[in-house]
């Protein structure tokens, strides 16, 4: 009998796929005029960073940006081939195919280069999964690896499911089974996206990987409460919902738009490597109207992600200082390199 993921078509499910269905038409409209070759590469930057966020690692936007380019870092060496691999892999996706068992371990051998001993091999011994010293996954024994693996690529050739759901699937599964000794986290993302991009080739630059780094706890609930039912229906819902609130942003904000106002552009110059209070920016910038440079400058700003403040948590408080976010420092980068 063939195989077939465990999970159920909830009204969750069934809400969420049309509103990305309805959604992800204005997304790829934006993305086909507005998606330049540089915000491209930027949100492929986004994506690697928060990808290897997940997994710990500490490099900086600017420090991925700056390892891509081919700049010298300071960092440890393992992160920095993290970055290094992980490029590679996403700059080789248009070559797969998403139900090839040797394209699969064609990518983990790029993404775990000289990181492994066996890279792009299933593994050989048995692994668990742990949070601190709890164990909450044990995967199954190694000698059924391949049998496992064979069968999840063979219903991914053949599922009818819509590729927003079988997506998500294949990702539980994969988790679940654990078929690399390192790494399985990334490839889950990773083959996630590739599945995506058969369906639609610009969701390859939505970098959902963002918000996956801001719910981590919740992604690791979605995936132990679908190893508790034996069902991965939670961990369907989870991604869906993710993938949802990245295209709402991309739309939203100018993941898909090169466009930067001349005010914020202004704004950028002002604030330069400082941190300013509001009162010092309005100097800067030979301001006297509160509500004009708030309407015209601060607003759009916070609100395109392109100022950080200081004290995130009192946005009220009277020593708040704004300072260029990591997405403003990149987009004034790419532009200088231009």
């Amino acid at each position: 009998m063939s195989y077939q993921p465990p999970y159920t078509i909830t009204p969750v499910i069934l809400n969420v796929v049309a509103e990305i269905s309805e959604l992800i038409g204005r997304y790829t409209i934006l993305a086909e005029q507005n998606l330049a070759p540089r915000l491209r590469r930027e949100n492929r930057i986004r994506t690697i960073q928060a990808s290897l966020a997940i997994e710990n690692n500490t490099l900086t936007l600017a420090q991925v940006t700056a390892v891509i380019d081919g700049k010298r870092v300071l960092g440890l060496p393992r992160e920095i081939q993290e970055v290094r691999n992980a490029f590679a892999a996403y700059e080789a996706m248009d070559n797969w195919h998403p139900a090839s068992e040797a394209d699969l371990l064609a990518a983990h051998g790029l993404l775990m280069s000289a990181l492994v001993d066996h890279p792009g091999v299933f593994r050989s011994g048995g692994v668990g999964i742990f949070r601190g010293e709890h164990l909450v996954h044990m995967a199954p024994p190694a000698d059924r690896v391949p049998y496992l693996m064979t069968d999840l690529l063979d219903w991914l050739k053949r599922s009818e499911e819509h590729p927003l759901i079988s997506s998500g699937l294949f990702h539980y599964e994969l988790e679940f089974i654990h078929p690399f000794a390192d790494g399985n986290g990334r490839m889950g993302r990773l083959w996630q996206t590739l599945i995506l991009r058969q369906w639609k080739p610009l969701l390859v630059y939505l970098p959902v990987e963002t918000v996956i780094r801001e719910r981590q706890d919740e992604y690791y609930r979605a995936l132990a409460e679908a190893d508790e039912h034996a069902d991965a229906t939670p961990f369907v819902e989870f991604m869906l919902q993710s993938l949802l609130d990245a295209i709402r942003e991309a739309v939203d904000t100018d993941q898909v738009s090169d466009h930067v106002s001349d005010q914020v552009k202004i704004l950028f110059e002002a604030i330069g490597n400082s941190e300013l209070s509001s009162s010092d920016l309005m100097k800067a910038l030979g301001l006297s109207h509160r509500p004009t440079f708030r309407t015209n400058y601060l607003n759009p700003a916070m609100e395109g992600g392109w100022l950080d403040r200081t004290q995130p948590d009192s946005p009220r408080s009277p020593t708040q200082r704004y300072r260029l976010s990591e997405k403003a420092r990149c987009w004034l980068q790419t532009r200088s390199e231009a």
